[in-house]
């Protein structure tokens, strides 16, 4: 088993590939382009940045870039949410249950990170 950093990176690949597979499931209507096309974009965006976030210069840039990943997993959770409210997709689509879970599952990871290096950002500084 690898380190945390290390397992969430596989997790969040594991997210866009199954976002990535839903693409022709979608892509069949204007609405199904569209939803599919902000998905993507959120899903594959919170991927790339928790990667920025791994590779961070500094707390305050980490902690930064770790609310971007936030913020992304959020938009890709709701447009989940849409695509199994409208039944665009059959919400007993295993799939769409795995994407509703784990983009909930890593936000609530994120959150929690960011809680902590916040915590963590003044017990670090040292006085001058």
């Amino acid at each position: 088993m690898g380190s945390f950093s290390e397992d969430m990176s596989e997790r969040f690949m594991v997210l866009v590939v199954n976002i990535i597979i839903l693409e022709k499931q979608l892509c069949k209507t204007y609405s199904g382009r569209h939803i599919y096309g902000q998905l993507f974009r959120s899903g594959t965006s919170a991927g790339a940045n928790y990667e920025e976030a791994r590779a961070a210069e500094s707390k305050a840039d980490f902690i930064h870039k770790m609310q971007i990943v936030l913020k992304e997993l959020r938009e890709s959770h709701f447009w989940i949410k849409l695509i199994n409210a409208t039944k665009m997709i059959n919400s007993e689509d295993e799939i769409l249950k795995f994407l509703f879970n784990e983009s909930k599952e890593l936000a609530s990871i994120t959150a929690k990170s960011v809680i902590t290096a916040k915590s963590k950002i003044g017990k670090n500084s040292s006085p001058e």
